[in-house]
């Protein structure tokens, strides 16, 4: 089993950048032979909304993203085979929400982490 740990969250200004990772306890890139295909993406809610998915990359390397956040955001994996990151700019108000990390393998299923709470305020 697979924990996931996501960290960068915070209070950014509209306009301004913040830097999510999420690190999984077990290394997950390059391991196809224990995780099968692999998408490692992340999701978010809004306080009064559903959860959403936000942007995605899987093994090969294919990424997925939102059309409100195309431009905007770059989901990349870190070479220590560990470890997503989402890199946010041109914040806006709209893209404040608890934003969880979601694993997703084919051959052990679904795993999310805890949350990290992102705020877009002047």
């Amino acid at each position: 089993q697979v924990q996931l740990e996501e960290s960068g969250g915070g209070l950014a200004q509209p306009g301004g950048s913040l830097r999510l990772s999420c690190t999984a306890s077990e290394r997950v890139w390059g391991s196809q032979r224990v995780w099968g295909s692999i998408t490692i993406g992340w999701n978010r809610q809004a306080q009064e909304g559903q959860r959403e998915l936000v942007a995605a990359i899987s093994n090969t390397g294919t990424t997925t993203y939102a059309d409100s956040v195309k431009g905007r955001f770059t989901i990349s994996g870190d070479n220590d085979g560990h470890t997503v990151h989402l890199q946010m700019n041109s914040l806006k108000p709209d893209d404040t929400a608890v934003y969880y990390c979601n694993f997703v393998s084919s051959l052990h299923g679904h795993y999310w982490g805890h949350g990290t709470q992102v705020t877009v305020s002047s």
